[in-house]
């Protein structure tokens, strides 16, 4: 499954990590200089949670960000009681 949000569709991005040597020129130096550049990832913070969706109950991956703005809706928690301790209570 990819590393996609549900509701805001947050997914994996590229870009470059710039890698730089030297001293800058504010500093007294002669200037920095690019030694190389190399693909980098970034990732979003995606969650797999419960959520009620259309009135059911199913597992999707959600990024934080929608976590925190209330976009998910978590399912009630059950008050669940075995029948044994039930009939003797």
């Amino acid at each position: 499954m990819p590393r996609v949000c549900f509701f805001t569709g947050k997914k994996t991005t590229f870009g470059n990590q710039v890698t730089h040597r030297g001293k800058a020129k504010y500093l007294g130096g002669v200037g920095t200089k690019v030694t190389g550049i190399t693909a980098r990832k970034f990732r979003p913070n995606i969650q797999r949670v419960r959520a009620v969706i259309d009135g059911q109950i199913v597992r999707i991956k959600v990024s934080t960000k929608a976590i925190r703005n209330g976009l998910v809706v978590k399912p009630v928690k059950r008050k669940y009681k075995p029948e044994a301790a039930a009939a003797t209570a």
